[in-house]
């Protein structure tokens, strides 16, 4: 399930994404503090209790615009197909080989790739749990916020806030943006994955069995952590082909 995305014409700024959010009230908090800060692309994973929910409308008072404006989605790969940079926002890294910064670094670096013309996405993950591990595999970096490690918990709205406010007086590093490589959306890198770890199943890489979920997981980590550029996901692709019409005629 997708909704229709708005054809209002948004201003420059990354698309906040809720995954699996469970409480309409959080739902209607996060969106208020999103308009708070200025941002207004809201995309939302399967939420709990459905949608529209009336108790995210009445907790987002002002703020209303934006779920009416929100797109549905009814899994993390589809939400972020179109992006070509994605954050996730978790306190646990869980093993994962990612860079983790601080919300103010993450929100100085959107603003570089917003420069350079990249779509830039905001994973935040549900109340109770967090993100899971394959949808922290999808991000390129990990936002830890800088909380109290004895109680490290913050609710959806608040790690909302902290990241919307930080987008919103951020400074801007003085990186040059000149002839960069568009990067790939998550899409192409989604299929590219699908593609090596095909391969690779077929060819028996992921042995043992008991360590296969924690290989793939891992495989999927590292495309999604590499800057690819279209070229970069055309040239492995290529590569994949090549070695399999290799062994083929060999064979």
């Amino acid at each position: 399930m997708k909704t229709k995305d708005s054809i209002k014409k948004y201003s420059p700024q990354p698309t906040v994404i809720l995954v699996e959010p469970q409480m309409g009230e959080n739902i209607g908090a996060a969106a208020r503090a999103m308009w708070n800060f200025g941002l207004e692309r809201l995309r939302i994973v399967n939420p709990r209790d459905g949608w529209p929910n009336q108790k995210a409308v009445v907790m987002a008072s002002g703020a209303g615009r934006l779920l009416d404006e929100a797109s549905i989605y009814n899994t993390t790969n589809e939400s972020i197909a179109d992006l070509t940079y994605v954050f996730a926002t978790t306190a646990r890294v869980r093993g994962l080989n990612k860079n983790v910064i601080t919300p103010l670094q993450a929100m100085k670096k959107t603003r570089n790739l917003i420069e350079s013309g990249e779509r830039v996405g905001v994973l935040f993950g549900p109340e109770r749990a967090g993100l899971s591990n394959d949808d922290t595999a999808l991000a390129r970096d990990i936002i830890s916020i800088p909380v109290n490690p004895s109680f490290p918990s913050l609710n959806l709205a608040q790690s909302v806030l902290l990241n919307a406010y930080e987008w919103r007086n951020g400074g801007r590093d003085p990186i040059s943006i000149i002839d960069q490589p568009k990067l790939a959306k998550s899409l192409d890198i989604k299929i590219l994955t699908d593609a090596y770890e095909k391969e690779l199943s077929e060819k028996g890489f992921f042995w043992p069995e008991d360590k296969a979920s924690s290989m793939r997981l891992h495989l999927k980590s590292l495309f999604s952590r590499l800057l690819l550029s279209d070229a970069d996901v055309r040239i492995l692709h290529g590569v994949r082909k090549s070695l399999t019409r290799i062994k083929r005629a060999r064979d």
